[in-house]
Parts: structure tokens; C-alpha cells; sequence
């Protein structure tokens, strides 16, 4: 990326950023009829402070189609699939999940792509809380550390990432995600899909926009 062009990036970082700038970590209950909103708002918090360096998104969506409560991932990333974004690589769907037994290497093919160096990677999970916690969505910065509920010793995933709270832990999780709602699950995954759809979306909006705009200026000095 030209020097330009990374300009015109950090004015429209610094323009999300006064127009949102939400308290972090953002939090919001899937009920909330303006969740999905929030959750865009809070998404582009987020990557504003990295338009400088990074010009592409990747979002892992970690979890499992064989439970119930771990399928919010998979469910999330088929849904940003089948309405793709420009620049942005999803990992993690019900037909190729990214879990437990391949996400170190995911992870290594990741990493040997190329165009990952300049990503930001975005990780969707779910996990378990308390009681009063369940249905509720978090946005927060750095990394995902999947398996930490179930006492996996797995690697942490992304630069921000997305936890959507199925149902209570603390006792016998295994069975707990076995025996989540798929109703609950199935409504979460729409939320989220739909927050970072429309950021996504955003995003790729003003990417075009500030590359239009550097051509433009490039073209008037030709």
C-alpha cells in the first residue's frame, strides 16, 4: 500500500472512530433489536486502528456441526459465505468446519498464504458463562482462545473476536454443548452474521472508496 494511499485509510479510520468510538468491549443481548447494529458498530471500532497497515479481513469461525452449542461458528461462517465480501476470506462453515482436531492446521495454511500477512483476522466462537450471561454477544480485542471452557490446550485465533454466550458452564461442559437450544444457537448465528456482514460490507465500501479516490488524485496530477 502507497503511502497515499494509507493516508486517505487513517483519515477514514479516524472518521469511524469519532462517529462510534463504543466503549470496549462491547456487549449486547441477541434479543437487543438493534444487536446487530452494535455489533457492526463495534466491529469497525475495532479494525479502524488497523486500516493503516492492513488492506484485508479474514474471519475464522471456530466450532463444530457434531454439537449443538459449538455449531454457532460453523453457522455464522456459512452464512457470510453465501453473500461473499470483496476482500474478505472466510474459514470455518457446517461443510468445513475449523475445530478442536484441525485448527493448528488451519492455522499453518493460514499462515503460508500470502495475502494473510496483510489481513486482519477476525475469530467468531461460542462459549459458556453463567446463567445471566446466556445470549449475549461480545466484541472484544485480541486474541479468541478456543477450547479454554472444555480444558483444550489450543492456539488463540485473530485480532478481535466474537463469543456468543449458548448456555451455562461450569459443570460437565461437553454435555452442555451437546444439549444446547438450537433455537438459541440458530438465532445468535443470525445476529452475528448479520453485525459482520454489515461491517464487512462497510469495510469494503471504504476500502473502494479511499483506493477511488487515490486514483483519482493520482490521475489529476498526470
Amino acid at each position: 500500500m502507497t503511502g497515499r494511499t494509507e493516508g486517505v485509510f487513517h483519515k477514514l479510520s479516524l472518521a469511524w472512530e469519532r462517529a462510534w468510538r463504543p466503549a470496549l468491549p462491547e456487549r449486547v443481548h441477541m434479543g437487543d433489536p438493534a444487536a446487530s447494529q452494535t455489533l457492526c458498530r463495534a466491529v469497525l471500532s475495532h479494525l479502524a486502528v488497523r486500516f493503516q497497515e492492513r488492506d484485508r479481513l479474514s474471519v475464522v469461525c471456530v466450532g463444530t456441526d457434531r454439537s449443538t452449542g459449538d455449531a454457532l461458528g460453523p453457522l455464522v461462517g456459512s452464512q457470510l459465505v453465501r453473500r461473499p465480501v470483496p476482500g474478505v476470506r472466510v474459514w470455518g462453515t457446517l461443510d468445513e468446519p475449523v475445530h478442536a482436531a484441525n485448527l493448528r492446521d488451519v492455522l499453518e495454511r493460514m499462515r503460508k498464504e500470502p495475502a494473510q500477512a496483510r489481513s486482519t483476522i477476525i475469530a467468531v466462537d461460542a462459549c459458556l458463562g453463567r446463567s445471566e450471561s446466556v445470549g449475549w454477544i461480545s466484541v472484544k480485542p485480541g486474541a479468541l482462545r478456543p477450547g479454554t471452557g472444555v480444558n483444550k490446550d489450543l492456539p488463540p485465533v485473530g485480532d478481535l473476536h466474537i463469543m456468543g454466550v449458548v448456555n451455562v458452564g461450569g459443570f460437565m461442559e461437553y454435555f452442555v454443548l451437546q444439549n444446547t437450544r438450537l433455537s438459541l444457537v440458530m438465532r445468535m448465528a443470525d445476529v452475528i452474521a448479520e453485525g459482520l456482514r454489515l461491517a464487512l460490507e462497510q469495510w469494503s465500501a471504504g476500502r473502494e472508496a479511499a483506493a477511488s479516490a487515490w486514483h483519482a488524485r493520482r490521475s489529476a496530477q498526470v
